[in-house]
């Protein structure tokens, strides 16, 4: 690991979902169940249409909200409360991860297309709360969702970030365009690496990767 690609890095930004817990504890499994139900409500559409949707949304509109929003100018409030209502008990602390995440040298935060009490809710039952210095949520980039450029300029703004002097960790490499185009050290989080220019870095054990950069 060229642990000099890093020496630069001044702020530490990390996903949430299937970044900083592995997918296979299926915490998503459970909002997606409820983003379905959500839409087959708000919409009153049946549940495969409903479940298209979701997908289809996330796909062309970066999330299922976005395309709430913009499509059937859905309240984003309500369904953000309704769909982050799941069981965190699935998810267990990550000694290792807390440690290696206070290791790092510089500022820490999460950015997730969550909202921010749904991560604080993440950080609790992985063992990590307490540990960023801030946690921005959908809310704070005011409903413009990663991978958006103006969701990226709106959050990196409100915490000062310098993308020069910062690295990003996600699970969806969408999301690695813009912070890679803006200068940022982009790495991978996911089980199988995926070539492609914006992507710096692959890990498969977020942990482990961070330990060898301190």
């Amino acid at each position: 690991m060229p642990k000099h690609h890093f020496s630069h890095v001044r702020t530490w930004v990390f996903d949430l979902d299937n970044t900083l817990y592995p997918p296979h504890m299926c915490l998503f499994d459970q909002i997606e169940v409820r983003m379905t139900a959500y839409v087959m409500d708000a919409l009153g559409v049946d549940r495969k249409r409903a479940d298209y949707l979701r997908g289809h949304y996330w796909r062309t509109h970066g999330t299922t909200l976005a395309g709430l929003m913009r499509e059937h100018d859905v309240d984003p409030a309500p369904y953000l409360t309704d769909v982050h209502d799941i069981d965190f008990t699935v998810l267990s602390p990550d000694p290792e991860m807390r440690a290696a995440i206070t290791a790092l040298p510089g500022r820490k935060i999460v950015y997730t297309n969550g909202c921010a009490p749904y991560a604080q809710n993440v950080l609790r039952a992985r063992g990590l709360d307490g540990l960023f210095d801030a946690v921005y949520g959908v809310e704070h980039a005011k409903f413009h969702p990663k991978p958006d450029a103006l969701a990226f300029d709106t959050v990196f703004l409100l915490d000062g970030v310098n993308p020069k002097e910062a690295a990003m960790f996600e699970d969806d490499p969408r999301n690695l365009k813009v912070p890679k185009v803006l200068g940022m050290r982009t790495v991978f989080v996911a089980p199988e690496a995926l070539k492609q220019d914006h992507i710096d870095y692959h890990t498969n054990d977020l942990a482990g990767f961070l330990i060898t950069l301190v």
